[in-house]
This record gives structure tokens, sequence and C-alpha cells, in this order.
């Protein structure tokens, strides 16, 4: 297959990496906030007039195989009316990694299932999220690394903002320089109402260590929609203005 490969990003969209911004949302492990800053990009990038679309090809935890909460959840930030089989061609009851939960079914997952779908999604502005960490097993063969690069999109890499952020960002921002995988930023979420002290040293530590930019940290908020507007406001310059004449 081939892809277009986008430029490294220092967090604002290069204006010469064309005109449909493109992510791949993954974190540092699992519950760090994929989701909500996947939604809130898709919400941004819909608002600014670039019509994108969501894509979860693999999503564990379905209390409802034909009703996945995330992705579904996606495709309305995104305004989109695709087919579920292509927002999110795998699904799986057991809450565990995909490649687990289809081993315990006797299942191969397909990755040319994964790429038929990616071709549906691919010539826009998308923003595709993984499952867990970078080294979650999709299927036998797979991981969620190998997903990245074989899309060719720069990540938005979600921590934690407390305490152990700086070893398993480092680890993580490791892993995809090995694979030249583009960086567009990290984003620090904070997962529970307590304040960790080190929050307040990590974003600079992170950026002066890797050279990259720290958005955040996303404060903890109870309700739904303030959350969700507080990732909006922490991600909006990864958004380029508003999409003139497209």
């Amino acid at each position: 297959m081939t892809n277009d490969q986008l430029p490294k990003g220092e967090g604002k969209w290069p204006r010469s990496a064309g005109k449909w911004p493109r992510f791949f949302v993954t974190g540092t492990d699992t519950g760090v906030g994929k989701t909500q800053a996947s939604r809130a990009l898709l919400s941004l990038l819909a608002d600014a007039g670039f019509s994108p679309q969501g894509f979860k090809p693999y999503e564990s935890g379905c209390s409802s195989l034909s009703a996945p909460s995330d992705a579904l959840s996606l495709r309305e930030a995104a305004r989109s009316e695709l087919p579920l089989d292509i927002v999110c061609p795998h699904r799986f009851r057991a809450p565990l990694a995909p490649g687990i939960a289809a081993r315990r079914l006797g299942r191969e997952p397909d990755w040319n299932t994964t790429l038929s779908a990616w071709e549906r999604v691919r010539h826009g502005s998308v923003v595709v999220e993984g499952a867990g960490g970078l080294f979650v097993p999709l299927d036998s063969s797979h991981d969620v690394i190998d997903l990245i690069s074989t899309l060719g999109l720069p990540v938005l890499l979600v921590a934690r903002a407390g305490l152990g952020t700086l070893n398993h960002t480092a680890l993580s921002l490791e892993a995809l320089a090995a694979r030249n995988i583009p960086v567009a930023a990290v984003l620090l979420s904070r997962g529970t109402p307590s304040r960790d002290p080190s929050e307040r040293d990590n974003p600079a530590l992170i950026s002066e260590r890797h050279h990259i930019q720290v958005l955040g940290p996303v404060p903890y908020l109870e309700d739904s929609r303030r959350r969700h507007a507080a990732f909006r406001k922490v991600l909006a310059p990864l958004v380029p203005e508003r999409a003139r004449g497209r």
C-alpha cells in the first residue's frame, strides 16, 4: 500500500504538509484519554471545515458488538455517516488487547480487512485511534506500532500528567523514533481528581529532553461536556485555521 507520509510537525500543522490534517492517536498506556483526545480533534477539524473521518480499526471491551462505544463516539464527533464496518472493522467483547481477545475466540483478525477499511477513509482529514499502547498486539504478527508505521501518520501521544509519565513517555517516544514515525505532540491528561506534585515539572522536562511540543495537562473534570471542552482547548493548536474554499 502507498501512503502519504506526512512530515514531522512541531505541534502546529505545517502549511507545507498538504491540506488534510491527519493524526494517529496512541497512548503510553490504556485509559489515558485517547478516545477523548480523538473526539476533541475530530470536532475541531469538523468545525474548521475539513469534513474529517474517525477510524477505530480495533475496539475491545464492547458491551455490544453492533454498537462499539468508542467507534460510535468518533463517528459522531466527525459528523460522519460512514458505515460502522468501515469505522471499526474489528470488535471484541473481552476487555483485552485485540490480538488476545481474538486468540481466545480462535480467530485471527484479518490485516487486509484493516487496510481495506483504511482505503475508504484515508483520502481526506482523518483521526485514527489505536488500542492501548504501542506494543499492544492486534493479531499474531502486528502490534499497534506496526499499524502506525503502515498508515504513515504523525502521532499524538497521550500520556498521564503525573508520576511515572516521564519514563513511559520516553520509552514510547524512543520506540516511535526507532521506526522514524513523526510525532506531532505529546498530550498530558489528568485522569483522577487528585493533583500530583510532578505535574508541575513534567511538561517542561518532556519538552526539553525530547525536543517536542507538549500540550496540557488537560484537567480532570467529572462533567463530560466540560471535559470535552477542556480537551478541545488544549488541542486547538494542532488544528489549522478554518479551511476556506476547500
